[in-house]
Order: structure tokens, then sequence, then C-alpha cells
């Protein structure tokens, strides 16, 4: 995985195999664009909260949120269009006020 950052925002390239496999979703087909959106939280809590209210909202949830291999907390859920998104606390991103993700050197 390769992060870049891109104005407040940060942009990871992740092979697809990879990220559909985190995700828990099959990577052939067309149901897995290879692309998933991102949620910054900034705690572990915030990343049940988000999961819970897309669920509330009518997502599907593809993966709970547990301990990731990188030291942060991560889980998956797709929207009513089927779109993959990822809610994580990365405990090595900082977030501005204004949400802001800003990489480490």
């Amino acid at each position: 995985m390769v992060f870049f950052q891109a104005g407040c925002l940060a942009l990871a390239l992740y092979p697809r195999a990879d990220l559909a496999a985190d995700a828990n979703v099959r990577a052939e087909g067309s149901g897995f664009s290879g692309v998933t959106l991102a949620y910054n939280a900034r705690s572990l809590a915030e990343v049940d909260a988000v999961l819970k209210e897309a669920v509330a909202a009518g997502a599907a949830l593809l993966k709970p949120a547990h301990e990731a291999f990188w030291g942060g907390t991560v889980g998956y859920f797709a929207d009513p269009d089927g779109h993959v998104w990822e809610v994580a606390w990365n405990p090595q991103f900082a977030l501005g006020p204004d949400g802001a993700v800003t990489l480490p050197d």
C-alpha cells in the first residue's frame, strides 16, 4: 500500500485482490469496482458509531470493526448503491479540526 498527500485528503493505492480480501468481498466480477471510499475516524468508538449509523441508514455491513495489522481499527460497509466504504481509525494519521488528513513524514 502506498499513500499520497492530496491537499487535505490522502490517496491510498492498494492491490485490488488485497483490498477485496480486506473488505470481505470478491475481487472478481462486477460487484466490486476495486475502489473504496474511506471515512477516517478520530477514535475506536467513532469507527463503531459510524458503522452502526450506516447500517441503520440501509447499508450492508461487510466486515465489523476489528484490529488491523497496521495497528488501527477498520470495518467495511456497502451503501445502498453497492459502493464499498472503509471506516478506519489510524493512530498514525493526524486529523485536523475540519477532518483533513495529514500523513506522517
